[in-house]
């Protein structure tokens, strides 16, 4: 934990992310007592103060409805001022150096496409306002591991990494934390919680809709880069790693030696699919061949996880939205005893649902009332209703980033060993197949883990 930030600069702040993440969540980082700084918006359009007030007001307000305390949003609006002009125009940062008079440690929080956020680094770097700043900036980094082995070159020839945080929003959602404190935090799960026992792991990450108003953006990223190279193999490592112990870095340290414990993708047990009619999407370039859906099998080498298959999927148009993952142990054996015989029931699953509907499911058989076998029973827990609503994802990344925490912001080496391990895919991409809206992906995908009793559908 490192000293608390004097001054926010949001750039991009009249922008969508801005809009529905950061402005919602500055509001409540006020609200919390959490940011009493000034904040400086950056962006394009020629606004005065009082326009630029105007618009984070509607922002708010249609963010928090009927839970709205307009005192607290006074507050914010008071410290919030504007600047507005062209990141690449020198006058911009002359303006911006004389707003951050007196400031000792400003966080400059970068909210804008990755196309641009290198460009405007170096200008905050020549103007002198990164020597002893905080520099964050949005994901994708990179777009494959030359790319973004060059990008992480220019941005830490500009500030330092101790001082450079780069978003995951994934890491930053509370039941993606909660794992780590499931798994450590109970007696219940570390005795079964290796090769030993378990028989598969999966990780799924289903949206029941299309791209519909992005497709320009996602036609040059497809799920890959926009879900797994990030946000699902980051949550598997908290789901893989050994237990965190000693310095604040720890976390990253062994999230770090998961990935390095992982061969790089092997396309011959890769799946790429793409719904019908993703073409006709407007943004999409004719004859498109970018995946709306990945499927693929990893594994650790390592004392814990050698031999236990890991599956990976993530698509548009899916028959649900959900977000989980199944830890699946293995079968027991057949029992007999006199004339009974009962066959091995299948698995009892370890299942952390991280979507909208955040919680834990296990799965267990029970005998059936009357009857000599057995059915699937399950012990579930809702987040929600158990202990209540907790912060969004930009109000804690933003928190932690005022305040010099680290620890939910993905390192480069972290970053390098993701696209390291995708690679193969992006070099070798397996032939993207067609797929009905609604399913589970091209039929092929399907047969990913039927050897391991099969995916597990979300409900």
């Amino acid at each position: 934990m490192g000293e608390t930030a004097d001054a926010l600069v949001v750039f991009g702040i009249t922008g969508d992310l801005a809009r529905t993440k950061t402005l919602p969540a500055l509001y409540d980082l006020t609200e919390q007592g959490v940011l009493t700084s000034p904040v400086i918006g950056v962006g394009r359009r020629p606004l005065r103060n009082d326009e630029m007030h105007e618009h984070a007001r509607a922002a708010i307000e249609a963010a928090k409805k009927d839970t709205l305390d307009r005192r607290i949003l006074d507050t914010f609006l008071s410290r919030l001022s504007y600047i507005g002009g062209d990141a690449m125009d020198d006058e911009l940062y002359e303006r911006l150096r004389t707003a951050l008079k007196g400031s000792k440690l400003p966080v400059f929080y970068l909210a804008i496409p990755p196309a641009t956020f290198l460009e405007s680094s170096e200008n905050l770097a020549e103007a002198g306002l990164l020597d002893d700043a905080r520099l964050v900036v949005e994901k994708p980094f990179g777009t494959d591991l030359v790319s973004a082995r060059e990008l992480n070159r220019r941005l830490t020839a500009l500030v330092p990494e101790h001082r450079l945080y780069r978003i995951d929003h994934f890491l930053g959602k509370e039941p993606v934390q909660d794992i780590m404190y499931l798994r450590f935090q109970n007696a219940l799960f570390e005795p079964v919680w290796s090769r030993e026992h378990v028989d598969s792991i999966q990780v799924t990450m289903a949206e029941n809709f299309g791209v519909e108003g992005r497709g320009a953006f996602y036609d040059r990223v497809g799920a890959l880069r926009d879900v797994v190279q990030n946000h699902l193999l980051q949550v598997l490592a908290l789901v893989a790693m050994e237990p965190p112990a000693g310095d604040d870095d720890s976390v990253s340290r062994h999230r770090l030696d998961v990935f390095r414990s992982m061969p790089s993708a092997d396309p011959a047990h890769a799946v790429r699919g793409q719904y019908q009619g993703y073409e006709k999407v407007e943004g999409v370039e004719p004859g498109s061949d970018t995946e709306t859906f990945v499927g693929l099998k990893l594994t650790i080498e390592n004392w814990r996880w050698a031999g236990v298959p890991i599956f990976v999927r993530a698509g548009k148009n899916m028959p649900v939205n959900a977000t989980e993952i199944v830890v699946r142990l293995q079968q027991v054996p057949e029992l007999r005893y006199g004339a009974h015989r009962l066959e091995s029931p299948g698995f009892d699953d370890v299942v952390f649902r991280i979507g909208r509907d955040a919680g834990m499911t296990i799965t267990l058989f029970a005998k059936t009332p009357g009857a000599d076998d057995t059915r699937e029973v399950t012990l579930d827990v809702s987040f929600l209703e158990e202990l209540g609503k907790g912060p969004g994802p930009y109000e804690r990344l933003l928190t932690d980033a005022l305040r010099g925490n680290t620890m939910l912001f993905p390192r480069w080496d972290v970053i390098e060993e993701t696209w390291r391990i995708v690679q193969p895919l992006l070099d070798d991409p397996p032939p993207v197949e067609k797929y009905r809206r609604g399913t589970w992906g091209p039929r092929r995908a399907t047969t990913l883990a039927r050897r391991y009793g099969g995916w597990r559908e979300p409900q």
